[in-house]
């Protein structure tokens, strides 16, 4: 997939996410699911945190800070597909437990806003990435400036999944 179009794609996803938040109260942004797990405040802490993260990952390609490696074959595939394996559930890399919070939806929004504001400097450089030049992560190995950009859309799309399934839980 071009960068341009999972640029385009993050965009909307983000839409979405601000759109979501504008619909829910403060109460129910932080209640814990009666089926257990995170709470949408907590959704929201991981998922732009963790997109925040990975766009750094991607500017230290930009820089030439990666290495050249191989990436797994199961990870070209779930980039190529653009989705995780169906019913796979996955913990959080043990480098990155405990990041996620609860935070006010206010906060959700500034996160969201940082996101888009970081999103859009680093697409801008996307082009200047050497595709060789790999940073690893924690649980899918090396990738690349681009391929770190495809994860984030998946990521977001992932957990927008997750969104609608503690919606569905209430």
């Amino acid at each position: 997939m071009r960068n341009s179009s999972v640029f385009s794609s993050l965009k909307d996803i983000s839409a979405n996410y601000q759109h979501f938040l504008r619909g829910v109260s403060e109460d129910q942004f932080q209640v814990t699911p009666p089926s257990g797990g995170w709470s949408y405040s907590e959704v929201y802490s991981h998922i732009f945190d963790i997109s925040i993260l990975t766009l750094r990952e991607v500017q230290s390609c930009i820089k030439g800070e990666g290495k050249v490696k191989p990436t797994a074959f199961i990870v070209k595939v779930i980039l190529f597909f653009g989705s995780f394996p169906p019913n796979a559930k996955y913990k959080v890399p043990k480098v990155l437990v405990g990041r996620e919070r609860k935070i006010t939806k206010e906060a959700a929004a500034v996160f969201i806003q940082k996101f888009l504001e970081e999103l859009n400097i680093v697409y801008s450089q996307l082009h200047l990435a050497d595709p060789a030049l790999k940073t690893r992560h924690p649980r899918l190995g090396y990738l690349n400036a681009s391929q770190w950009f495809r994860f984030m859309e998946i990521h977001l799309k992932h957990h927008w999944k997750q969104l609608k399934r503690i919606e569905k839980s209430f």
